[in-house]
């Protein structure tokens, strides 16, 4: 009994000190993993990704995937510094790459090392669908994703080890059941929500973004109509999936656009491309 008290209280002692201020929701998220932890594990992990993957450099696409991602950390220091966050980027170490390879997608890690892969690019179809994606990636790292992830993961590990301990001295066919419960249970109803509650805040966050960058917010939405399209309706359904369904993004993405413009239009932005 008295570890179960000591794990309960460590989970929540975690969970009220362990907060961070989101700069772009104004909501305080769940956090305990400082920059000075994960930023120089990952900028390792993607060095290293980079030695194990072919890098295309010299190339038109590749100078715009960093035109793109220079005019996305513009934005973003504007809108930080304009609203009270100044010094929040000091610890990030930018760096855009893009990568040959047919999968569809891109990345950015925590500390702002993004990954583009070239089997994206016909569906981004120009410098204004790209800009979309990675506003969307770069709307992870600036949001501390990785890290809301590890802290929940964290505490996911802990809660397990208190149900055990709770369920101490029951039979083994009770705590079996407790263990393919809690597997099953956390996922679907905590950590999977969790994840595409992060997509759809990166899909919000990105928008803003790339407004004030000069892209036009509309696009958004005709981007991922491209991606609904390439996917061939093949996706699990949303309530098993770690991200919104693409009806869901396209929707979300059409309702947040003219808010975006506005938002855009405080920086001095009156047209869009």
């Amino acid at each position: 009994m008295k570890i179960k008290s000591l794990l309960i209280v460590a989970l929540a002692v975690s969970t009220v000190l362990g907060c961070k201020t989101n700069p772009f929701t104004g909501e305080k998220n769940l956090n305990f993993v400082s920059n000075e932890q994960i930023f120089p594990a990952s900028f390792a992990q993607y060095d290293q990704f980079l030695t194990e993957n072919e890098v295309v450099t010299g190339t038109k696409e590749a100078q715009m995937v960093k035109n793109i991602g220079q005019k996305i950390v513009t934005a973003s220091e504007r809108y930080l510094n304009a609203n009270g966050y100044q010094g929040y980027l000091k610890d990030f170490a930018w760096e855009f790459s893009l990568v040959k390879d047919d999968a569809v997608n891109a990345f950015a890690m925590p500390g702002g090392k993004t990954v583009v892969y070239t089997g994206i690019l016909p569906i981004a179809k120009d410098e204004t669908g790209l800009a979309v994606i990675m506003a969307h990636e770069v709307a992870h790292a600036l949001a501390d994703h990785g890290a809301q992830r590890m802290s929940a993961g964290q505490l996911q590990q802990l809660g397990a080890v208190a149900g055990t301990v709770a369920l101490s001295g029951k039979s083994q066919q009770t705590q079996q059941i407790f263990a393919q419960a809690y597997g099953l249970g956390s996922q679907v109803g905590v950590m999977l929500p969790f994840s595409r509650g992060h997509e759809s805040e990166a899909d919000h966050i990105g928008l803003t973004l790339m407004a004030i960058a000069g892209y036009n917010p509309d696009e958004a939405a005709q981007l991922w109509e491209r991606m609904q399209a390439n996917s061939g309706g093949q996706a699990p359904p949303e309530f098993l999936s770690t991200h919104p369904s693409n009806q869901t993004r396209i929707n979300n993405l059409t309702q947040w656009a003219p808010q975006a413009k506005v938002e855009a239009r405080k920086y001095g932005v009156t047209s869009f491309k």
